[in-house]
C-alpha cells in the first residue's frame, strides 16, 4: 500500500511490478466499495500485466477532503435541510472530478499507457477518463456498468434509498452479528465468501458521508445519465462491457444499450460479453472468467 496526494487529498493505491506487456491495467472500484475487491483478479493477472488499484476520493482508505474540513463536511451532509452541492460541476465527487483524479494519478505514477477497468460507477469514471486522456488510455473494460437511459421513477427511488442509507447508517454497523452474512448474498447471483460480506459492511460504514452522497447524486442526474451515450459514441479507443446475466442493479439490456453507441457494437454487439451465473460483483462471483476475458481483450491490442 502506498499513498499520494491529489489536489491536497490523500489517496491510497497499490501498484504491482512492471512486466513486458506495454500497457498497465488500472482498476476503478464502484460506489461504497474499495480497491480490495479487485485483488482476486490482480492475483491472477499481475504476473503478466502491471496492475494499479486505488481507493476513490472518500472511499476505502482515501480521504474525502483535506483533514481540517472533515468535521464541517460531516455536519453539513447530515443536516436535514442541507443543500449539499451535487451539481456535477464544482463537486469533487462527480464522475468528471473522479476522472481528473485518475488522470493526475496516472501522470504522477508515470503510467503513460493503460487499459482502464471499471466496476459499476467505476465504469463511468473510466469512460470519462478515456475521453480526457485519448493518447494514454488504450481502451476501457466496463464491468457491471452500462445505462444511458434516464428512467425518472427508478432513479428517483434509487437516489432516495441511497441517500437514506448514507445518512442513517450507524458507524457500529460492522459490529452487528450476522449482518455480514446478509451482504454475502446482496446483489449477487450466488453467495460470495463471508470475508467479502464483512468487507462490504466495513466499506459501507467508513465511506465518507459527503463523498458517498455526492458520488451517488452527481452520477445519477438526468444530465449525467444522458451524457454517457455521447461519451461512448465519441471514444476512438475500444470499449468492452462485461455484464452479469443475473445482475439486477445493471441488467444486461441496459449494458447493451450503452454499448450500442460504440462502433465496436455494430449489428451483433460483439463488445458485450455476458457472464453466466453472475450478479453485480463479477470480479468476485466469476473471477476466473472475468480474468480470462480481460486477457483476451487486451492482448488483441498489444
Amino acid at each position: 500500500m502506498a499513498t499520494i496526494e491529489i489536489a491536497g487529498v490523500r489517496h491510497v493505491y497499490e501498484l504491482t511490478a512492471p512486466t513486458n506487456f506495454p500497457h498497465a491495467l488500472v482498476f476503478v472500484h464502484g460506489w461504497l466499495l474499495s480497491r480490495g475487491y479487485w485483488q482476486p483478479l490482480i492475483e491472477r493477472l499481475a504476473a503478466d500485466y502491471q496492475c494499479l488499484s486505488y481507493d476513490l476520493r472518500g472511499f476505502g482508505q482515501s480521504h474525502a477532503i483535506s483533514p481540517q474540513e472533515v468535521a464541517e463536511a460531516d455536519a453539513r451532509v447530515l443536516e436535514p435541510n442541507s443543500s449539499n452541492t451535487t451539481n456535477g460541476n464544482g463537486s469533487p465527487y462527480s464522475p468528471t472530478a473522479y476522472a481528473r483524479d485518475l488522470k493526475f494519478l496516472l501522470q504522477e505514477l508515470n503510467i503513460s499507457s493503460a487499459w482502464l477497468i471499471g466496476h459499476s460507477l467505476g465504469g463511468t469514471i473510466a469512460l470519462w477518463t478515456a475521453q480526457q486522456m485519448p493518447q494514454s488510455v488504450q481502451g476501457v473494460i466496463c464491468v457491471n456498468a452500462g445505462g444511458g437511459i434516464y428512467l425518472k421513477e427508478s432513479f428517483e427511488q434509487f437516489r432516495a434509498v441511497g441517500t437514506q442509507l448514507v445518512k442513517f447508517r450507524p458507524r457500529w454497523l460492522p459490529l452487528l452479528p450476522l449482518v455480514d452474512l446478509w451482504m454475502t448474498r446482496a446483489n449477487v447471483a450466488r453467495a460470495i465468501a463471508r470475508s467479502w460480506g464483512r468487507q462490504r459492511i466495513v466499506d459501507l460504514a467508513i465511506a465518507h458521508p459527503e463523498a458517498a452522497l455526492g458520488a451517488l447524486l452527481d452520477s445519477t442526474t438526468e444530465t449525467e445519465i444522458n451524457r454517457l451515450p455521447q461519451i461512448v459514441s465519441q471514444l476512438q479507443q475500444p470499449v468492452y462491457f462485461l455484464a452479469g446475466d443475473k445482475d439486477k442493479i445493471m441488467e444486461p439490456k441496459y449494458v447493451r444499450h450503452l454499448a450500442s453507441f460504440h462502433p465496436l457494437f455494430q449489428a451483433c454487439g460483439e463488445n458485450v460479453i455476458e457472464i453466466p451465473e453472475c450478479g453485480h460483483l463479477a470480479m468476485l462471483e466469476q473471477t476466473d472468467m472475468v480474468a480470462e476475458q480481460i486477457r483476451a481483450i487486451v492482448t488483441q491490442y498489444k
